[in-house]
């Protein structure tokens, strides 16, 4: 066990486990935020997507110890209610079906429009590409990513 001094969601936090959990497990079972999913196990679904600094990266592949002192983002601290224009974007657009991705694909989506306000359709396609959704929400999941960028939402 070691300790470490992490930054979720805008607040500090110290935590004793071992080096190589991945933050999937710290932030699940540790930190009781559940809205980071468990997929795939091997960084190939995202729906374990989390912000760290301001890249979307896949929580279950991410041990504990390469964290630093980098802020973490989970979908629970993405918006406080909910109103992060992605998240409006996809009520908008009826996105949800089982749900399961969907947290996944919001901050995936919301890094892609953090690093690149004005997305080509290809960009928009090459970010999310790494996130699976079993039922194939893909072209209303576009479209609301383009509807955030176009601020409508």
């Amino acid at each position: 066990m070691a300790t470490f001094n992490l930054n979720i969601n805008g607040e500090s936090h110290q935590l004793d486990v071992d080096p190589t959990t991945p933050m999937l497990w710290v932030l699940r079972d540790h930190m009781k935020l559940v809205g980071t999913k468990y997929g795939c196990g091997i960084a190939q679904c995202g729906a374990c997507t989390v912000h760290v600094g301001d890249n979307a990266v896949r929580s279950c592949q991410l041990p504990v110890s390469a964290v630093g002192e980098q802020e973490i983002t989970t979908i629970e601290g993405l918006s406080e209610h909910g109103d992060h224009p992605v998240q409006k974007a996809w009520l908008e657009t009826d996105v949800y079906q089982c749900g399961y991705c969907q947290a996944g694909q919001i901050m995936t989506a919301s890094a892609l429009l953090k690093q690149n306000p004005s997305p080509t359709d290809a960009e928009i396609e090459n970010a999310m590409q790494g996130n699976i959704c079993r039922c194939g929400t893909y072209t209303r999941i576009k479209k609301a990513v383009k509807l955030a960028a176009n601020g409508e939402s």
